[in-house]
């Protein structure tokens, strides 16, 4: 009760906070309170910290370039132009990372804190601090002095989020940065990007409600038509224990839509004769922006002072993540593979932290977590259990923590990212990069999270290699929770580097990467089972080969195209449907010949105009539902929609498949009626949202993108909604398109996935190379850079990756002069 009563005072006293602001900004106290949290850009600031003076100029986006003479000055700016532009975003990000949100959310955050706790990203983190080399260690520390610089002489005015908190009775102290803070949130990438382990739930669950002879038809393998990427080199239930935060902890976001495109074009296909690289991440809507681009340039360029690199970075993390420098440039997808396991562990009955190894009992290593919860008088404490597999992750869903008898077997967690890594020296590495070697050499330290990385450089070169930590099992695949007691399935290794797949120069002229397969069947290694489909890389692969003399503008193009491979796949079997003998009425028979006809005329692409694209998303869901909902129950529906989804063009082409019969019905019911039934419950659809005349139908009025702060934008308040979000807004794209504004088959139309970031590089004038991300520089609300992009973004349109220090200078909105 004491939580229900915080909520609605909060509630009540956000509600009159808001509206107290939205009443004075006339007189101006709600401007000034909105205001006060903006950044100094322009001018001259002392900051104690720095080695010399450090110049930063803002251009027309608000994207800063630092200049400064030395390593340590360039990483503390970046630090400091973080904590300017994103410091609740960091704090935010920080919190998830280390498992703390329920200190300032309360109760309503603490399933997430557990599970991370649990699982210990902030122990891995804080394990990593001592393996740190000389040279990552300076960078991070002086990006923490920076970022802590400017905290130390803001407090109070470090963004809106804080005020309207603080206002409500929730109260903290910023605590300083810490190079725990970077290295956690690499933890959180790590974690979103390494997802396998909901692909391995998801199966264990069709083979506890379906049998193991469903799993082909639900999850079915990577089709041998579609494209590679280097072509030539349990008990019910124990799933059901699994807490809902194992699958709704993201802070990149989630979906079976997370992922990327990235393709890289030889000069032989190009009108320059040098190659064009693009990339586009596919990450969770939110407000802020994911990225922030940023310029750092050591003026003079030197040993003590090597870097010349521009692109996206992530505000909590020093270097640049995705871009170029003055020889190469890249760009990442998500690789996917396998990287986390589950084990079954045999618990002794009468010593619950005990579990069996060979033969034997052997203690469990306990952790003990207190949780801080906001409201309360006494912290949250669990006992975190670890095995030599790693925690137990149902172990806090079932009941209490010293009584196994639930009904479950406990799952511990294995995951490569828990083990130490050294992601940070690969990105400094990688951004000083000059050739193909150092390249690979940078990427030789990238551990988790395993991408897919294009390469290409001045001199004509283009380039793949997949880095990552990727476990040799002794027995198995991973694919399916496996005995943890006798290591039999144990991680015995991981493969080297120099094993793992890459290609230079190869012959096709292109390297195309959209979280396809990576390499074949005969590759020696065991990469993983669960790659996208291939739509999105067959169709760049399509559009590639169909122009052998490619511009900057028809890279541009493609990073738009909005044409769905999987519904021509799906169309094939539609549109030659009769209208008639279906034992419809004379009314409901014109209504299915209106809409076959629409679906015949339309073009293919998922654009926000577009009649038939509306009618045939809608159809997309209820075949869906009509083919599966009854074999599965309903929180197993929910999962497995995605990957139903991509099985229907197989199943579509066997007319005697029994999927389609509905289980429920004493008559057998056939792929067509099931189709026909599917596009008659769309067509209804749409009339009662759209209404009756199909012409007027349109996909843009289903399909938008609200851009919706992480913290508060999804607190039920509508004031604090309006003042922090942004949307909704009309987009092109679908799922698995190029243009990959993908939405939940559960919770349609709304956006959920989108090309977080836009980059195309062109090696033949890095000055023409051009970029944008969705929303804006800036957190906070109101600022002009606060949602800027969001137009631009949505339409596929760039600005100019400025690169040149004159041109900086020339778009210049400010420049602030850092002093010693």
């Amino acid at each position: 009760m004491r939580n229900v009563v915080r909520v609605v005072l909060i509630a009540l006293a956000i509600i009159l906070v808001v509206g107290l602001l939205a009443g004075l900004a006339g007189s101006g106290f709600g401007l000034f309170t909105v205001r006060r949290q903006w950044p100094k850009t322009d001018g001259r600031v002392r900051v104690d910290g720095l080695d010399a003076e450090t110049t930063i100029v803002r251009d027309a986006w608000g994207i800063p370039h630092i200049y400064a003479s030395t390593t340590h000055d360039l990483f503390f700016a970046q630090g400091y132009v973080h904590a300017q532009d994103r410091f609740w975003q960091m704090e935010f990000w920080r919190r998830i990372g280390s498992g703390r949100l329920s200190e300032v959310l309360g109760e309503a955050a603490l399933e997430r804190d557990r599970f991370i706790r649990t699982v210990g990203w902030h122990r891995t983190a804080e394990a990593e601090v001592d393996l740190l080399s000389p040279e990552a260690r300076a960078v991070l520390e002086a990006y923490a002095a920076g970022v802590n610089a400017y905290i130390d002489s803001h407090r109070g005015r470090l963004g809106l989020e804080f005020t309207l908190l603080g206002l409500t009775g929730t109260h903290f102290d910023v605590e300083p940065w810490s190079i725990v803070n970077t290295l956690t949130w690499a933890k959180v990438m790590a974690w979103d990007l390494s997802g396998n382990m909901d692909e391995e739930l998801l199966r264990a669950q069709i083979v506890a409600q379906l049998g193991s002879q469903a799993l082909p038809a639900l999850m079915p393998p990577y089709s041998d038509e579609r494209p590679v990427i280097v072509p030539h080199p349990l008990t019910d239930d124990t799933t059901r224990a699994v807490p809902d935060a194992a699958f709704t902890t993201h802070a990149l976001g989630s979906g079976a839509g997370l992922g990327s495109n990235n393709w890289v074009i030889a000069g032989e296909h190009t009108t320059t004769g040098m190659p064009l690289l693009a990339d586009d991440p596919h990450l969770g809507i939110q407000m802020p922006s994911i990225w922030y681009e940023i310029g750092l340039h050591c003026e003079p360029l030197g040993p003590n002072c090597p870097y010349n690199v521009v692109g996206a970075s992530f505000a909590s993390s020093p270097g640049i993540i995705i871009g170029h420098n003055d020889h190469i440039a890249w760009g990442v997808t998500n690789l996917g593979p396998d990287v986390q396991d589950l084990f079954i562990e045999r618990v002794d009955p009468d010593h619950p932290n005990q579990y069996e190894v060979d033969g034997e009992w052997v203690d469990m290593d306990i952790v003990r977590e207190e949780i801080t919860v906001a409201g309360w008088d006494e912290p949250e404490v669990i006992d975190v259990r670890i095995t030599r597999h790693g925690p137990i992750i149902n172990d806090v869903a079932g009941g209490t923590q010293d009584d196994w008898s639930f009904g479950w077997q406990p799952l511990a967690f294995s995951w490569t990212a828990l083990q130490p890594g050294t992601l940070v020296q690969s990105i400094i590495l990688l951004d000083q990069a000059t050739n193909w070697d150092e390249f690979r050499h940078a990427l030789s330290y990238w551990d988790v999270p395993s991408q897919n990385f294009v390469y290409a450089d001045v001199e004509g070169n283009i380039g793949y290699q997949a880095p990552g930590r990727i476990p040799i099992r002794a027995a198995g695949d991973g694919t399916m929770p496996a005995p943890g007691w006798t290591g039999e399935y144990d991680w015995i290794d991981t493969i080297p580097f120099d094993e793992l797949p890459r290609a230079f120069n190869p012959e096709e002229g292109y390297i195309v990467t959209a979280n396809n397969a990576v390499v074949g069947p005969d590759f020696p290694h065991f990469l993983a089972v669960d790659w996208a489909p291939g739509y999105r890389a067959q169709r760049i692969v399509d559009l590639i080969e169909a122009d052998d003399a490619i511009t900057l503008a028809d890279v541009q193009a493609m990073q738009a195209d909005s044409s769905p491979v999987w519904a021509a796949e799906v169309l094939r079997y539609v549109l030659p449907l009769p209208s008639s003998g279906w034992d419809l009425d004379s009314r409901d028979e014109r209504r299915l010949t209106e809409g076959l006809e629409l679906l015949r005329l339309w073009d293919g692409r998922a654009e926000r105009d577009s009649a038939g694209a509306a009618l045939f998303e809608t159809f997309r869901r209820h075949l869906v539902d009509l083919t599966f909902s009854d074999e599965l129950s309903a929180d197993l529906l929910v999962r497995a929609r995605h990957s139903a989804m991509n099985a229907l063009p197989a199943l579509l082409a066997d007319e005697d498949t029994p999927w389609f019969d509905d289980v429920d019905t004493p008559q057998v019911e056939e792929r067509d009626e099931v189709m026909v039934r599917a596009l008659m419950a769309a067509i209804d659809e749409m009339a009662e949202t759209q209404g009756r005349n199909m012409e007027n139908w349109r996909w843009g009025d289903l399909h938008t993108a609200t851009f919706a702060n992480q913290s508060l934008g999804r607190s039920g308040i509508g004031l604090v909604e309006r003042i922090l979000n942004r949307g909704p807004f009309e987009v092109d794209g679908t799922i698995a398109t190029v243009n990959n504004t993908g939405y939940s088959l559960s919770r349609p139309f709304d956006v959920t996935i989108v090309p977080s970031y836009r980059q195309v590089v062109d090696l033949a004038d890095l000055t023409r190379s051009v970029s944008m991300h969705t929303t804006g520089q800036s957190g906070h609300a109101y600022h002009r850079h606060y949602d800027d992009m969001i137009d631009p973004w949505r339409n596929v349109e760039y600005h100019p990756m400025l690169w040149e220090r004159a041109a900086v200078e020339a778009d210049a909105e400010g420049t602030l002069v850092l002093r010693p």
